[in-house]
């Protein structure tokens, strides 16, 4: 892991450890509204990879009942046992259907379905520290997300607060799988351009 990413990490992490809990609530509801505009066009029971956040990370569950709201099938990480792999997933149906699996992170009850499920999304939401406009993000350092969409070929959305995408900079290396549109709570859907 290079310095430079872990110290980007270590600042933006910090930022987010200060914010309100009242600035984050706006930022999620703001985020759950973007729901309802997404940058790809999907029908009733189209498939869209999602996460939940934790901590001051942005998204929240709100985000994921809009999702719902519109018939789509929401798939959300499982993580596996063991060293970094690819991740597993589960169908979201609802807050109440989320319960605490490995360090703490809330996942989907039931059945855990394959990494290749994702073959069948129409979109996908990935959580991020950083990015930018290249398409360039930086995650939490152990390369689950990288392992798991290095084969998929739905656009990929990296989601994070309005000051954490940068028009460059973000450091990343070859195995970091870029990104095609960054979510941001302000400014909403950023097409990326690799540079």
């Amino acid at each position: 892991m290079s310095t430079e990413k872990s110290d980007m990490r270590r600042r933006v992490l910090d930022a987010r450890s200060r914010m309100s809990p009242f600035v984050l609530a706006q930022c999620n509801a703001e985020l759950a509204e973007w729901m309802y505009r997404l940058p790809v066009e999907l029908a009733a029971g189209d498939t869209v990879a999602a996460y939940v956040a934790t901590r001051a990370e942005p998204g929240g569950t709100a985000m994921l009942d809009a999702l719902l709201d519109q018939g789509l099938r929401v798939l959300l990480p499982i993580v596996p046992e063991g060293d970094p792999a690819r991740l597993q997933w589960g169908e979201y149906r609802g807050e109440n259907s989320l319960t605490q699996g490995r360090w703490r992170l809330l996942e989907p009850q039931g059945y855990r379905l394959d990494p290749d499920v994702l073959h069948d999304a129409a979109l996908i939401l990935v959580p991020a520290v950083a990015a930018d406009r290249t398409g360039a993000r930086l995650g939490r350092g152990a390369g689950y997300y990288d392992r798991t969409l290095a084969a998929v070929e739905a656009p990929v959305v990296a989601v994070v607060h309005d000051a954490e995408l940068l028009d460059d900079g973000v450091p990343h290396e070859a195995n970091d799988v870029p990104m095609d549109w960054v979510l941001t709570p302000g400014g909403g859907f950023s097409r990326v351009s690799p540079g």
